[in-house]
């Protein structure tokens, strides 16, 4: 089917609503536009490029907790979270109590991620792992008794108060089934002859279109781009996070998904989303290269340390996965004495390392500020 003469499906009319009902996506795809050849080329050469970074930096898991948890933060507060990427490395008792819930989704969402990746080790991306990561998502926090890790049977919206008033109305809960299933073939449909990131950008737009689930789309249809990439080779870590230029892009990113399902205009999404993993991938690549300068700066500082250089270098490797601390995290995650652990820090002050964050003089929180802004700027 060519983009330029694809048509995105029909609206039904219900009991007192009009749903929408998406084409099915499991066939060959092709298109005219010579704009697409050209931002598929840019975008798989930068995908390439962090994927060789990703392959190359030492401890790179240390590394690829913080992209994950940017990433968890950032696709929560497209869903109206207002949790900040300082609380969410910050564990529970350090949030205010009225700001929990928010806290719980974003932690969420990186437990979720991290277990949708390890499960890819053993299962390929399928319905039944998107599922399993809902559940794991929708735990213990709003929407958990929205049937969590169960596609929908009841009918849901986006956008206004009720079906009355929505800016968007996905398909019948009956289609749901069949359309998921479509779907998941077209993910591992080796008979269709079409470019992965071509691929899994008609994917995104068909899942947010179909909403499969009573609450979590949103998440969880960003979360299935990393997944898609990591199952099929295209990436060796989860490196690549699109919430980032969804958030900063957001309206342009509703108007994207909604201009196929009204006009049909699907090169303009496809031109939107390779835009997006262009970008990302290359400010990914541009992190790494930016941490591998300020890891070797820093390392080469800990010889001052004397005798407590080995416990700063383990330190500091803490660091790397959680960049706010309090010294009584040292002592725990270190294994050594408060007072080693308060020592530990004042170095780590002293060198430039660490800044107080907090003004208490009791639970004082330390930023390692110079890599945490390396992901924030």
């Amino acid at each position: 089917m060519k983009f330029e003469t694809f048509k995105s499906g029909q609206w039904r009319r219900q009991f007192q609503y009009r749903s929408f009902s998406p084409v099915l996506v499991d066939h060959d795809w092709t298109w005219e536009d010579p704009k697409i050849h050209t931002l598929l080329e840019n975008a798989t050469r930068a995908l390439g490029e962090l994927n060789a970074f990703s392959l190359i930096v030492p401890d790179i898991d240390l590394f690829i907790q913080m992209h994950i948890t940017l990433e968890a933060n950032q696709s929560s507060r497209i869903e109206g979270t207002r949790t900040g990427i300082d609380e969410a490395l910050m564990s529970e008792e350090q949030i205010a109590p009225e700001r929990r819930d928010d806290w719980r989704e974003v932690r969420n969402y990186v437990e979720a991620m991290n277990q949708a990746v390890e499960e890819l080790r053993t299962l390929p991306l399928s319905n039944r792992l998107l599922r399993q990561t809902h559940a794991r998502l929708m735990a213990g926090v709003r929407g958990e008794h929205k049937q969590p890790g169960e596609f929908r049977t009841s009918q849901n919206w986006i956008g206004g108060s009720s079906l009355a008033d929505a800016v968007y109305i996905p398909p019948h809960p009956t289609e749901v089934p069949d359309l998921m299933g479509d779907l998941e073939k077209f993910w591992h449909d080796e008979r269709v002859d079409v470019p992965h990131l071509v691929r899994i950008a008609i994917s995104h737009y068909q899942f947010e279109t179909i909403h499969p689930f009573c609450d979590g789309n949103g998440r969880i249809g960003r979360l299935l781009i990393p997944l898609y990439l990591i199952g099929h080779g295209l990436l060796a870590k989860p490196s690549l996070y699109l919430s980032d230029f969804f958030e900063r892009n957001r309206a342009h990113y509703y108007d994207a998904l909604m201009r196929v399902r009204v006009s049909h205009d699907l090169n303009h999404w496809v031109r939107f989303f390779l835009t997006g993993v262009a970008e990302t991938a290359t400010r990914g690549r541009e992190t790494f290269q930016k941490i591998l300068a300020l890891r070797q700066e820093i390392e080469a500082s800990l010889y001052q340390m004397g005798r407590r250089a080995p416990s700063g270098r383990d330190l500091l490797l803490h660091l790397y996965r959680n960049p706010l601390i309090s010294a009584g995290d040292v002592a725990r995650n270190l294994d050594v004495s408060v007072p080693t652990a308060n020592a530990l820090v004042r170095d780590f002050v002293r060198m430039g390392i660490l800044t107080q964050v907090t003004p208490m003089p009791r639970n004082r929180l330390f930023a390692f500020e110079r890599y945490l802004n390396l992901f924030t700027s």
